[in-house]
């Protein structure tokens, strides 16, 4: 197999793979400071292992190489790595959270354990000596620990015990080396000791997980160990101190462990220093530490220092790995002063919680910065518009320039006032703006990253978006309170430069987008601002004057959706568009000049809606038709074939940042995507592979066979010949149902049926929706042949029906929060909402009905159809209609009476 002929070395030595998906991760900055950084190879081979959000990242740093190890859905929370560093066991934390052992040199995952702490995932693990087991504790509140053996394929667990919350939240293990039955945790307050026991003959348990655990009021504790020569371990404190502990009595693998539980106690408080131990380890035939100040420490068995390498510049000790091989093996000998001296003659790498990697070469006591990444969470990300350049602002303040082709840092400017929340590069090249957290605006060099003008301070919040004009005479920014901001190049003193123009309080609701544009009768900008609160406001920059920002047009574009992020669509037809999607996972086409909706699609359905769009740069000479869509949704980045039309096979997205992401942007030959995620404090670079885009989309069909899979039991199932029946029915309701003049046999229905039928199917759309609809089929020709559509055929309809009814059904959850907001809380506890002012917010509210409709409504629904008994279908007595409304709506209404008894639907259990 692979695993059993790979060898240490080989990761990188086999050529890549071709990329088979869509988007394929390609390179990763920056790494999660809070777990430690694994040395898996040394000497002329530097190869580091440590975490980015969900992948775990295998490093090349002399050859400039990454390998990905990706499986993982969640942010991985823990990892551990085997003596021989062949093995990497990776945990993660949150729904449906994996264990997985990887091989590190061949990269293949060769175990993956689910469901092992189903609650809450893993918040700590470690492997044994011989690399047999592992241990886990869960993240949950209450704690679960189990062992396992990695190499059987069970999903259970060898033993497993629970933890009382008196215990504190263990959050480190760690196996005794000399004995694979024993390891030892710790929270902040107490560290427990566990032994296990398996019957050596069937290899099963016999016996349950025994603990024992003490208290101590030494200060909080950071990391446990067990000694290398004896029955002792060791806890490390803030205090500084090392806490000893001995076993009180033999620990033998018999039944007397269960009564006899406490066979561990702190015997000795051994204090070493004043700054605090956040790293203690064993290494050889030495006990190591890391501390605040950035210093490793090496003691003998007897807590004797050996020697100190420290650095001025080397912030709190994360986590110390240590080369394999020593740099100069001496002479064999078996006694303690070799064996020391082996020990301090390995170089090892230093990891700190302020996002540094150092390599210290023991021999020189030199430190050499391996990295060097951001200590905060990432938030912007800009791409040169001709270059192969990538800038990236953290919010501590941390901007830096990368090349992503030759994946090398380039130079890196740090901002002590103020986090980086945005960063944008104006059409030329030329400039690189950056939005910060307390509203300023720099206008840099785009190359060396130097100021070109002094700061803006007019925003009274953080700039959360920025961007130029096409001609990079302008600047816009939109800020935390609501406010968009623009700043023109102007002529002074012989020499051009930037100044403030004007600012206006545009929104009452956070903005979404800002975006510049061009006029489509001439080369003057546009500038358009997208807010929560469903206004698109378009601005007159050409009238608008020192601090006078003049609003040209503010259009309502949503009734109920939140519009989330807006781009101008490609001209991909005659009409002009402008491209939003909302939180219903719907992607809309506006007309550029009258704002009017001209179109309704579905769009992509990964989880949760998109975020924000980007259209793909595009270097296709052959074919400029073909153009794409990139966005990312809460935790994933996708690509979206354009034209779109609702075909779902036309989109694709992967996981890229699972605590959500923060920003993307394109290169300028559409070639890479990056992402940035925020809190995870890192960037990843996506290879774009149109292909195989295309491909997918290929085979899921042409023409309605996508959509067709789209209804339930799709073409041969009950819906569609539902959808056919009631679709020929309005065809005879269009005819007349008592004529008896010859029928035309036709393939389409008149739009006023579109509403009547969408009904019948189980889509209820409001009256705007239904304007919507009809307009979208009425003028779906007009601008090129200047008719009006007057009738729909079967397979446009089916069309229509999809990319309008609600992504994923009617939802109970809507109802109890409408109810939620409009309702009261009853005797029972109950929201309830009282049917006068139900009746009443029908009436008045929205789009409110009239009397008499409301009557016509709530008989039919109720089942007292008009008409009965030789009436007048169409003449209502009021107070027949009030006196059934009484009689049959209970005076107080819960969601599951308005919804069961009063609209007919199905409640489920």
């Amino acid at each position: 197999s692979l695993v059993w002929a790979a060898r240490p070395g080989m990761l990188f030595q086999e050529d890549k793979q071709t990329r088979l998906h869509p988007l394929s991760l390609s390179w990763v900055l920056g790494y999660n400071s809070s777990l430690a950084v694994h040395s898996l190879m040394d000497g002329e081979d530097r190869v580091l292992l440590y975490v980015s959000s969900h992948t775990a990242v295998i490093h090349d740093m002399l050859g400039n190489r990454q390998y990905h190890l990706q499986g993982h859905t969640n942010v991985i929370s823990c990892l551990c790595v085997s003596e021989d560093r062949r093995w990497v066991a990776t945990a993660d934390r949150g729904p449906d959270a994996l264990i997985i052992v990887w091989d590190s040199f061949s990269g293949i995952p060769v175990r993956t354990i689910f469901d092992s702490h189903p609650e809450d995932g893993v918040s700590a693990i470690a492997i044994s000596q011989n690399a047999k087991y592992l241990a886990t504790v869960s993240a949950g509140t209450v704690q679960r620990v189990c062992v396992w053996k990695w190499t059987l394929p069970t999903e259970k667990p060898m033993c497993s015990t629970e933890l009382r919350p008196e215990f504190g939240h263990q959050d480190y293990v760690i196996f005794n080396p000399q004995n694979p039955n024993e390891f030892v945790s710790n929270s902040k307050t107490q560290v427990i000791f566990y032994l296990w026991v398996t019957n050596t003959q069937d290899d099963r348990m016999t016996s349950p997980l025994s603990l024992q655990t003490f208290k101590s009021v030494v200060g909080r504790f950071s990391q446990s160990v067990f000694h290398f020569n004896n029955s002792q371990a060791l806890t490390g404190t803030l205090a500084g101190k090392l806490v000893v502990w001995d076993t009180v009595s033999p620990c033998t693998p018999s039944k007397e462990l269960q009564v006899k539980p406490h066979s561990v106690k702190a015997t000795k408080l051994v204090p070493m220093q004043k700054d605090s131990l956040t790293v203690l380890m064993v290494f050889e035939s030495c006990i190591v530490t890391g501390d605040v100040k950035g210093q490793v420490k090496f003691y003998d068995g007897q807590l004797q220092l050996l020697a100190c390498y420290s650095h001025s510049k080397v912030g709190p000790i994360q986590s110390i790995s240590f080369s394999k091989t020593p740099l100069d093996p001496p002479a064999s000998s078996s006694d303690s002063s070799n064996s020391v001296s082996l020990t301090l003659n390995r170089n090892f790498i230093l990891s700190t919680s302020d996002a540094t990697v150092l390599h210290v070469a023991t021999d020189r006591a030199n430190f050499e910065k391996v990295m060097e990444e951001a200590k905060k969470a990432v938030n912007a990300v800009a791409c040169h518009p001709r270059q192969a350049l990538v800038a990236v602002g953290s919010h501590c303040g941390l901007l830096k320039l990368w090349d992503y082709q030759q994946t090398k840092y380039l130079v890196s400017r740090i901002f002590p006032e103020a986090g980086i929340r945005c960063l944008s590069y104006d059409p030329e090249g030329y400039f690189l703006a950056a939005g910060f957290t307390d509203g300023s605006v720099y206008i840099l060099d785009a190359i060396s990253l130097q100021s070109s003008c002094k700061e803006f301070k007019f925003s009274h919040g953080p700039v959360t978006h920025i961007g130029f004009s096409h001609d990079s005479e302008y600047l816009a920014t939109a800020d935390e309170k609501y406010s968009v901001t623009v700043y023109k190049r102007v002529l002074r003193n012989g020499s051009r430069c930037w100044e403030h123009l004007a600012g206006l309080h545009s929104h009452y609701k956070p903005i979404r987008s800002i975006l510049f544009g061009v006029q489509l009768d001439g080369n003057e900008p546009r500038l358009l601002s997208l807010g929560e609160d469903r206004q698109l406001v378009e601005y007159d920059l050409n009238t608008s004057s020192k601090d006078h920002l003049v609003v040209l047009h503010r259009d309502r574009i949503e009734q109920v959706a939140v519009p989330l992020c807006l781009a101008w669509y490609p001209q991909l037809s005659t009409e002009s568009f402008i491209l939003t999607a909302n939180n219903c996972y719907k992607m809309k086409l506006y007309n550029t000049t009258t704002k009017m909706c001209r179109k309704t699609l579905l769009g992509p359905t990964y989880g949760s809606p998109l975020e924000k769009i980007q259209i793909l740069p595009t270097t296709n000479a052959t074919d400029p038709q073909k153009c794409y869509l990139a966005y990312v949704t809460k935790d994933k980045v996708g690509l979206q074939i354009l034209p779109v039309d609702g075909n779902p096979h036309k989109s694709s997205a992967f996981i890229c940042h699972p605590d959500g992401v923060s920003d993307l942007a394109t290169s300028y030959d559409g070639r890479y995507i990056f992402t940035v995620g925020g809190s995870d404090c890192t960037v990843m670079k996506w290879e774009v592979n149109l292909n195989a885009l295309d491909a997918a989309a290929s085979l899921g069909g042409e023409d309605l066979i996508p959509f067709y899979d789209l209804l339930d039991g799709g073409k041969e199932g009950e819906f569609f010949r539902e959808l056919e029946d009631y679709f020929y029915y309005a065809q005879l309701c269009s005819h007349g149902i008592d004529t008896l003049e010859t029928r035309q046999v036709s393939t389409h229905i008149p739009l006023e049926e579109i509403p009547s039928v969408m009904r019948a199917m189980g889509f209820y759309p409001s009256e705007e929706k239904i304007e919507e609809m009809i307009n979208e089929v009425k003028f779906s020709k007009y601008v090129d042949t200047g008719e009006q559509v007057t009738k729909i055929n079967l397979g446009d309809f089916i069309k229509l029906y999809i990319n309008h009814r609600p992504a994923f059904g009617l939802s109970m959850k809507k109802i109890q929060r409408a109810f939620q907001v409009l309702g009261y809380d009853n005797e029972n506890g109950d929201k309830v909402i009282d049917r006068g002012d139900l009746l009443l917010l029908l009436q008045c509210r929205g789009e409110h009905m009239t009397e008499d409709e409301l009557a016509r409504c709530l008989t039919t629904l109720l089942g007292k159809h008009p008409g009965e008994g030789g009436s007048d279908p169409d003449t209502y007595d009021p107070s027949g209609a009030a006196a059934l409304t009484e009689e049959e709506i209970p005076s107080e209404i819960t969601a599951e009476i308005f919804t069961a008894d009063i609209l007919g639907l199905p409640v489920a259990e």
